[in-house]
């Protein structure tokens, strides 16, 4: 039963909590990436077991967060929820899946490079800038609706989405995945933990963009047909 005040508080309390459980997973995964994800690891360690389990940790992770954005079953949860929620159940899946996965990645052994003791702190500026472009993206898209807080404290209807086209949005049609790919990569040691984990979110970002355009020629029609004219590059530009 979703009626009454008493839902109404619970709900609200449970959508903030997950946008507080939004942040912190991202934050835990840049805490685990630059230092955790980054420790020498036995090289007698047989790798193939390590990747395996971290292979399947993301593909949980993948398949929630790839299903439960398609429309059809945002319309299934928010018969459950109502719409004001829908978001909010969302974020709260795909935070704790993600920071499960983070959490329980494996030490794979191994290293593809180690950058020379002067590019080093070249390459560590360079990674934290994309992050710093993967959070200055997302804030043009509208942080709290992306966390769920603004549908679930609108007081009337949600204003159509916008679709923007300027500052990082000129350069890629995604530019908050091109500041992640940024940050996996452009890294000081590329451990054999930190490639696991580059390499298999990289192709994941690869494939779902497809379904994302596709929901977002849904949403803006030839608005979005007229950008991808205006802005070739999905996630790298010149390359993707």
């Amino acid at each position: 039963m979703r009626a009454g005040p008493r839902w109404s508080v619970w709900a609200q309390g449970s959508v903030l909590v997950g946008g507080v459980v939004f942040v912190a997973s991202l934050l835990y995964f840049t805490y685990a990436y630059l230092g955790r994800f980054g420790a020498a690891v036995d090289p007698a360690t047989p790798p193939a077991r390590p990747v395996l389990i971290n292979v399947a940790l993301f593909a949980a992770f993948a398949l929630h967060h790839s299903l439960f954005a398609r429309a059809r079953a945002k319309r299934r949860v928010e018969r459950l929820v109502s719409p004001a929620y829908e978001r909010s159940v969302y974020v709260w899946g795909s935070s704790l899946l993600f920071g499960a996965v983070c959490v329980l990645w494996q030490p794979v052994p191994g290293a593809l490079w180690t950058a020379p003791a002067g590019l080093a702190p070249i390459l560590l500026a360079a990674e934290l800038g994309g992050g710093v472009l993967s959070v200055v993206s997302a804030r043009r898209l509208d942080v709290l609706d992306l966390a769920g807080l603004r549908q679930a404290a609108a007081t009337s209807a949600t204003p159509a989405p916008t679709l923007i086209r300027t500052g990082p949005y000129g350069l890629v049609r995604h530019p908050v995945y091109l500041g992640w790919i940024i940050l996996v990569w452009v890294t000081p040691v590329m451990t054999g933990t930190r490639l696991v984990f580059a390499a298999v979110s990289t192709l994941y970002l690869a494939v779902a963009v497809l379904f994302e355009e596709r929901d977002l020629e849904e949403i803006f029609g030839p608005g979005y047909a007229d950008y991808r004219r205006q802005v070739r590059w999905r996630m790298v530009p010149f390359v993707y």
